[in-house]
C-alpha cells in the first residue's frame, strides 16, 4: 500500500505482532512458570563448561537447561519487553530431534540457549529490526550464524529487542514496545542490542548474540551490567542477518557474543571460533583460535605481576594505559569512580598503570577527530536508507531523528549554523560535529575513508613508540549510566568511547564493575559542560534517580586480538575481586516489585494448541 494509507498497515502490523508473541508467552506450559526447582537454580549456577559436559555424558537433558531458561526468560520479558520472537515451541522440537534441525548435541555448546538480536535470521521466523514492513516474511532457512550455532549444539530460544534505525543506545520501535532497563524500568537497557543486555542481566539467556557499529553489544553490556566483546571485522560472520542500512561499509558493523559472565562470554567465543566459521561465510578471516595467547593474558594474575608466579616465564606486569577522558565529554562521577577503582586495583596487583594525558594523543588523531570522522562515515548517505524503510506515521528514534535533522538542512544553513556554533558561542568541537555533519557524494565520501585510513595509520604508529607500549587500554565503556527513556534526543553524539574503537577496528570489552551510589556520584555544584555534546550527555545525569544502575569499564586490545583481549578481561576482574570489588548480578527470584507489572500483562485470548 502506498502512503499515507500504508499507516493501517503498520498499526495493524504492529498490533498483530505484539499479540503473537504475547500469545506465545501466554500459551507455555505450566513447566515454564512458577519458582525455580532446586536444579533450575544449579542449572543456572553452573559453569557453561559443566553444563555441556552434562548433556555430553547424558545426566542432563537439554530440554531441562531449556526449560529453565524459557522460565527466566518469561519473567525477563514481564519486566523489560525485550524479547521480540519466541522460539520455545520450536526450541524444543529442535533439542529433541537433533537429526533434522541440525542441533548437534555431541558439540562444544551442546544444549545450552542462546538468545539473538531480531536482526539475525532464523527459519520460520521474520527479521524485522522494528520495521513493520518487514514482518510477515518469515524466513526460508536459518542463517550462518544460527547454522553454526545449531552445528555447535545450541539452542536459539528467543529473538530480542532493538531500536528501529539500529542507530541508538535505547531499543525502541512501535512494532515491538520500549525495551526497559532491568535495573530500573524508567532507564533505557543500551542499544542497539538492548534486548540482549536486559535478557543476561536477568539470567533470561546463557549467551547473547549482538551487532556493533558505535557500542551496540558494548554499550547494553555497561548499561545493564553483563559483558560483552566486540570483535574486530572478520572474525565473526555477518551474512544471514538484515539491517537498516544494507551497503553501510564506512564504519562497518560487527556481529559480537555477549554474556552475563565473563567466563561465559570466554567459553562461548572459543568454542565458536572452533567451529571455523570461514568455511561457511566468505567474510570470516581464517584465523583459529589462539589459546596459548588467551593463556598467556589471562596469566598476568595479581601474585604472579607482584613477583610471585610459577617460575613458568609466561607471566608479566602490564602495562596499562588509562584513558580518563576523550576530551569530547568528562566520564561523569558515577564512571569516573569506577574507572578508579579498577585502575587502583590493577596497581594494588603490581602492574603499572599510565595515565594517558589529552595532549598525548596524536595532534592529527585525536579522538574528537574520531568521533567526527566515523560520525560523517556512518552516515555518509544522510539517512536516506534507514529512513527508506519507514511507514507513513511509524515512530523514529529520538537519536536517529535529530541524525536525520542535522542532515537535512541545507548547506548553506548550516555553516551560518557552525559559524555562530564557533565563534559566537565558542564551542569548536560541537562546531566541528556540525560542519560537515551532511550526506557525501562518492568523491567526498572516498575523501572521508582516506582520513580513516590516515587516522588508523598514524595510532598504529603512536602505539608503538615507547611512552605507549600499552598491553591494553582502560577506558569507560560509555561517559554516562544508563540513561532514561527519550534521552537519546539529547546524547546521540555521547558515544565516543565506544566509537573511537570501531573507527580502529579494535577489539574491546566490557567488564562491570558496581553500581551508582547516590550519596557518592552526585555532580559537584560548580560543574559546567564543556560542550554540547556532553551538555547532552549530562543533561539526564541524576546520581540519585539512577542510584542502583551498573558501572563498567572497557579494556580494549588491539586489532584482530579477541584472545588477549578477553584474557586482559580477566586479569581486570580477577584484580578487582582481589581489592574486595564483586560485581553483585540480578538474582531473578529476588527482584524489587514493579507497581505496574499487572497493566504489563497480555489479555490476549490464547489457543495453545495452535502454538505447541
Amino acid at each position: 500500500m502506498y502512503p499515507p494509507f500504508d499507516y493501517f498497515e503498520h498499526r495493524r502490523a504492529c498490533v498483530i505482532k505484539q499479540r503473537q508473541r504475547d500469545a506465545r508467552f501466554e500459551s507455555l506450559p505450566d513447566i515454564y512458570k512458577g519458582p525455580l526447582t532446586s536444579q533450575q537454580r544449579s542449572i543456572l549456577d553452573a559453569p557453561i563448561a559443566s553444563l555441556v559436559a552434562d548433556v555430553h555424558k547424558g545426566t542432563l537433558s537439554p530440554v531441562d537447561i531449556l526449560r529453565t531458561y524459557g522460565k527466566t526468560a518469561a519473567v525477563a520479558q514481564e519486566r523489560t519487553n525485550c524479547v521480540t520472537e519466541l522460539l520455545l515451541p520450536e526450541a524444543e522440537a529442535w533439542s529433541k530431534d537433533s537429526s533434522s534441525s541440525g542441533v548437534d548435541l555431541k558439540g562444544p555448546l551442546a544444549g545450552i540457549p542462546v538468545s539473538l538480536k531480531d536482526s539475525i535470521a532464523v527459519a520460520g521466523f521474520d527479521v524485522s529490526v522494528g520495521y513493520s514492513r518487514n514482518v510477515f516474511k518469515p524466513c526460508a532457512e536459518d542463517g550462518v550464524m544460527v547454522k553454526l550455532l545449531k552445528r555447535a549444539g545450541a539452542i536459539p530460544h528467543v529473538k530480542t529487542a532493538l531500536p528501529i534505525t539500529l542507530l541508538s543506545f535505547e531499543s525502541t520501535n512501535d512494532l515491538w514496545g520500549t525495551a526497559r532497563n532491568p535495573h530500573n524500568p524508567r532507564y533505557s537497557p543500551g542499544g542497539s542490542t538492548g534486548g540482549e543486555g536486559a535478557l543476561l542481566a536477568l539470567n533470561g539467556s546463557r549467551i547473547g548474540l549482538g551487532s556493533d557499529v558505535a557500542g551496540s553489544v558494548r554499550a547494553p553490556a555497561a548499561w545493564s551490567g553483563i559483558n560483552s566483546l566486540r570483535c574486530s571485522t572478520g572474525r565473526w560472520p555477518k551474512v544471514g542477518m538484515n539491517t537498516s542500512m544494507p551497503g553501510q561499509e564506512g564504519i562497518p558493523s560487527v556481529f559480537s557474543p555477549m554474556a552475563r559472565t565473563l567466563d561465559d562470554l570466554t567459553y562461548f567465543t572459543r568454542a565458536f571460533i572452533q567451529m571455523k566459521p570461514w568455511e561457511v561465510d566468505y567474510t570470516v578471516h581464517p584465523i583459529a583460535w589462539r589459546q596459548e595467547v588467551y593463556d598467556t593474558a589471562a596469566a598476568c594474575s595479581m601474585t604472579e605481576a607482584n613477583g610471585n608466579g610459577n617460575g613458568n616465564g609466561k607471566n608479566k606486569k602490564l602495562r596499562i594505559g588509562l584513558m580518563t577522558t576523550d576530551g569530547v565529554v568528562r566520564p561523569s562521577p558515577a564512571i569516573a569512580r569506577g574507572l578508579t577503582l579498577t585502575a587502583d586495583a590493577l596497581r594494588n596487583a603490581g602492574h603499572q598503570v599510565v595515565d594517558i594525558p589529552l595532549d598525548s594523543f596524536p595532534q592529527t588523531a585525536t579522538p574528537a577527530q574520531a568521533l567526527q570522522i566515523a560520525s560523517v562515515l556512518l552516515c555518509a548517505d544522510g539517512g536516506r536508507t534507514f529512513q527508506s524503510f519507514f511507514r507513513t506515521g511509524e515512530t523514529n528514534d529520538p537519536g536517529a531523528a535529530q541524525i536525520r535533522f542535522y542532515m537535512g538542512l541545507p548547506r548553506p544553513v548550516k555553516y551560518l549554523w557552525y559559524l555562530y556554533t564557533r565563534y559566537v558561542r565558542h564551542d569548536p568541537l560541537w562546531a566541528s560535529l556540525l560542519r560537515y555533519f551532511h550526506p557525501l557524494s562518492a568523491a567526498e565520501q572516498w575523501t572521508w575513508v582516506a582520513k580513516r585510513e590516515a587516522f588508523r595509520a598514524t595510532w598504529f604508529d603512536w602505539l608503538a613508540k615507547p611512552p605507549q607500549g600499552f598491553d591494553f587500554i582502560l577506558c569507560p565503556g560509555n561517559a554516562t549510566p544508563a540513561l532514561p527513556h527519550g534521552a537519546m534526543k539529547d546524547a546521540v553524539a555521547s558515544c565516543g568511547y565506544t566509537f573511537l574503537w570501531n573507527l580502529l577496528d579494535y577489539t574491546a570489552g566490557i567488564v562491570p564493575v558496581t553500581k551508582v551510589d547516590k550519596d557518592l556520584d552526585g555532580l559537584p555544584a560548580a560543574w559546567k559542560a564543556s560542550n554540547g555534546v556532553e551538555r547532552g550527555a549530562y543533561k539526564h545525569y541524576d546520581a540519585v534517580k539512577m542510584d542502583g544502575l551498573p558501572i563498567a569499564v572497557q579494556v580494549v586490545g588491539r586489532r584482530l586480538t579477541e584472545e588477549k583481549t578477553l584474557g586482559y578481561m580477566k586479569v581486570v576482574e580477577d584484580c578487582l575481586k582481589e581489592s574486595g570489588t564483586v560485581y553483585e548480578h540480578l538474582d531473578v527470584e529476588r527482584l524489587p516489585e514493579i507497581k505496574d507489572i499487572e497493566n504489563q500483562k497480555s489479555k490476549v485470548p490464547v489457543n495453545p494448541a495452535r502454538i505447541w
